[in-house]
């Protein structure tokens, strides 16, 4: 299976046998990451940049806030900001969004990741109901 860059931001997989080009938009790619990172116990939300933080609020929420994507001819590699839910080990939690966003990215579009790197950017304190 080989890639190729197209348009900057599209890529092609080319494999003898099939009926055509499959291309994958990095931002198809950041999607997976993003709902991969989330489904992790502990990972209270994506974290974005302030635009990316207003943008939400004004509700046009992107799946791929708090996720960078680099995709080359060779590799995948991935960088991710996210809030941590208070009480849980940060070393815990960034090695099993590292597994799970790795296996999801390679299970979906058979593209190869080589590196996952986790930045947490906050931590979520849950609010006390007052009775």
């Amino acid at each position: 299976m080989a890639t190729e860059t197209q348009n900057g931001s599209t890529y092609s997989i080319k494999e003898a046998g099939t009926f055509g080009d499959i291309q994958i938009a990095d931002e198809v790619i950041a999607i997976i990451a993003g709902l991969a990172a989330t489904e992790v116990d502990g990972v209270a939300k994506m974290y974005g940049n302030i635009t990316n933080e207003l943008v939400s609020k004004l509700g046009m929420n992107r799946l791929s806030k708090g996720v960078k994507v680099l995709v080359t001819p060779n590799d995948v590699k991935v960088d991710l900001s996210i809030e941590l839910k208070y009480g849980y080990s940060v070393m815990k939690v960034s090695e099993k969004v590292q597994e799970k966003v790795k296996q999801a990215i390679e299970t979906m579009t058979g593209l190869e990741v080589s590196v996952v790197r986790v930045r947490i950017a906050g931590v979520a304190v849950e609010k006390e109901d007052k009775a």
